[in-house]
């Protein structure tokens, strides 16, 4: 088994990326807003307001389920070094920079229901979940051997809702976000192709 070079100690890479991804989960809720020159004049005019963020609200509920799945990925314990190798801390890094993104590609898709926000939106997931792969495969290297639930498959379901979700909005952009459900397919889906 090959060490990594002793790059940075794990417990350092995994503090930070606790607390960015505490930092971006928390800053989507600011996304959810009524506007300011908002003064409801009884019940039904806030509950008209509240329905009327439905697009946001689902985008928001997607991005939190899907950062939290990326978390649980990382935070997940693992054999191995207790040191990291440069390009695993580099990957690490390159994925944190897309999760710090996601509050902005999220409040982007919540304003503006149009194609080139679900593109926007869509590129920061299929990187996040592309340097995720990509990280599974350095820790696999540098520890010399194979994961046991590397979560790849899952990640490739992502890609897959991603790009789906951009193929739809060229023809329904109100209807784009609902690919990303398609997620909850990934474990049966494993299941059945044996991979599980």
């Amino acid at each position: 088994m090959a060490e990594p070079a002793g790059f940075l100690p794990r417990d350092r890479l995994d503090a930070l990326t606790d607390g960015v991804y505490a930092f971006a989960m928390t800053l989507l809720v600011i996304n959810l807003e009524l506007p300011d020159d908002f003064h409801p004049t009884g019940p039904g005019d806030l509950i008209k307001a509240l329905l009327d963020l439905q697009g946001t609200l689902i985008a928001y509920v997607v991005t939190f389920l899907v950062l939290a799945v990326f978390w649980l990925g990382r935070a997940r314990p693992r054999d191995g070094s207790e040191v990291v190798s440069s390009a695993f801390t580099w990957a690490v890094l390159g994925q944190l920079f897309f999760i710090t993104c996601m509050p902005f590609s999220m409040m982007v898709l919540g304003r503006f229901e149009l194609s080139p926000a679900i593109w926007l939106y869509a590129a920061n997931m299929t990187l996040c979940a592309a340097l995720a792969i990509l990280i599974s495969y350095l820790d696999e290297r540098d520890n010399g051997r194979p994961s046991t639930d590397s979560g790849r498959f899952e990640l490739g379901v992502l890609i897959a809702s991603a790009l789906a979700s951009g193929v739809i909005s060229l023809f329904s952009p109100g209807h784009a976000m609902w690919a990303y459900f398609l997620n909850f397919a990934a474990p049966p889906l494993k299941r059945l192709l044996g991979r599980g």
